[in-house]
């Protein structure tokens, strides 16, 4: 172990996630994080460097650089990670490795065993491939799941169909279901006055009598923006607005282009960048947009339902688990702007439906979507593994 190890570890338990970006630790695992640090253990997020790691830094979780690591498809750069996070895994001997995929859940599980990580855990945001595919997508897609499963001490699934075909297709014995959840504290509509909303709102330029349709997510075609923006082409701009959160992810092949945003902006559509206030946001929101092609258990509809937004979502795997259709919003086809138009449209038209839903949505929270119970299923994950092996390991006991 090296010596800076040495000056930053505890003596109790260490553990370190592994994510491709440092976004990922931030505002996916920081609740995981927290609970190793508060059991007295040291926690540690690998990841490539980025904005977040001061966050992550202020909080007392201990932050390690993968320079190479990126969401892009580039084998010579994920062969360079690989060797960097041998080197870190050697060198900082963590109790327990906990890799969250895509591409780190593959390697990370593998490089974790060869190093001699004591407990190997992967969570599943989300499988990359859907029964839906191609025959060529999924072989690739679940081959490597199985193999990289066979690493690890147990897997968590965040989506209940995931799990379903991860058991039917045998990738792993070890496999639980660890759900998905948010800060229902800080999503809370109640923190939010009628005056907040009216202060962000005229900082956003949009009046009282305008519906704000509210979407959060990275700028990439895979959330559906594209077919997003067509259905907002037929709505009326006097009406409704769509108000966007979310950062542009250059190493995505399909990153939206800049004349796909020209023409958004064209009509109407506001983009506001990545941001660390997306509470205040949804506060000033009267509904939520998830138009997603693919998603695994999508974190912000489960916090646009925790604050009390009705929400139209796709028919998708993992918006199924947020939306009860016609309950707390409605689902619609992915790919088919029309189909969205009009489910847009008819919540635009109904201010009284827009409050029962959102209502229905805030329930809804309450009884699935507490983090930490995804906290308590992931610390008790790692006590079960430690007595299997009968490992005796500090804070696991």
């Amino acid at each position: 172990m090296s010596a800076a190890a040495r000056v930053h570890r505890s003596a109790g338990l260490t553990v370190a996630h592994l994510t491709t970006v440092d976004l990922s630790l931030r505002f996916l695992v920081l609740a995981q994080l927290r609970a190793v640090r508060d059991l007295g253990g040291t926690a540690i997020g690998i990841s490539a460097p980025g904005p977040w790691t001061a966050d992550l830094e202020r909080e007392g979780i201990r932050h390690i650089p993968l320079p190479s690591s990126t969401r892009a498809m580039d084998p010579r750069a994920d062969a360079r990670a690989i060797r960097e996070l041998w080197g870190i895994l050697r060198a900082e001997r963590p109790d327990v490795l906990h890799t969250h995929n895509p591409k780190p859940g593959v390697y990370g599980r593998i490089v974790g065993r060869l190093a001699r990580v004591p407990i190997v855990v992967n969570t599943v945001h989300g499988l990359y491939a859907t029964e839906d595919d191609r025959v060529a997508k999924r072989a690739a897609v679940y081959g490597l799941e199985a193999v990289a499963a066979r690493c690890s001490d147990a897997e968590l699934y965040q989506n209940p169909e995931d799990l379903a075909l991860a058991r039917r297709l045998h990738f792993t014995r070890n496999a639980t279901l660890l759900g998905n959840g948010v800060d229902l504290e800080r999503f809370d509509p109640a923190r939010f006055s009628t005056a907040d909303r009216a202060a962000v709102r005229a900082a956003l330029g949009i009046d009282d009598d305008r519906v704000i349709i509210g979407a959060v997510g990275r700028l990439v075609a895979e959330k559906g923006y594209p077919e997003l923006f067509d259905a907002m082409a037929r709505l009326s701009p006097d009406r409704c607005v769509l108000v966007v959160a979310g950062g542009g992810d250059p190493d995505k092949p399909d990153a939206l282009g800049a004349g796909v945003l020209e023409r958004a902006r064209g009509l109407g559509v506001r983009f506001l960048g990545q941001r660390d206030d997306v509470d205040a946001l949804y506060a000033a929101m009267d509904l939520f947009v998830l138009p997603s092609h693919r998603e695994g258990f999508p974190r912000a509809a489960m916090e646009a339902a925790a604050m009390g937004l009705p929400v139209v979502a796709t028919d998708v795997r993992g918006c199924r688990e947020v939306v009860e259709a016609g309950g707390n919003g409605l689902l619609v086809e992915a790919r088919d702007p029309v189909a969205l138009a009009g489910a847009l449209l008819e919540l635009i038209d109904a201010p009284a439906l827009r409050r029962a839903m959102g209502g229905a949505s805030r329930t809804r929270a309450l009884h699935h979507f507490d983090e930490r119970d995804v906290v308590r299923i992931v610390l008790d994950t790692y006590r079960s593994v430690a007595a299997r092996k009968e490992l005796g390991i500090p804070g696991l006991g």
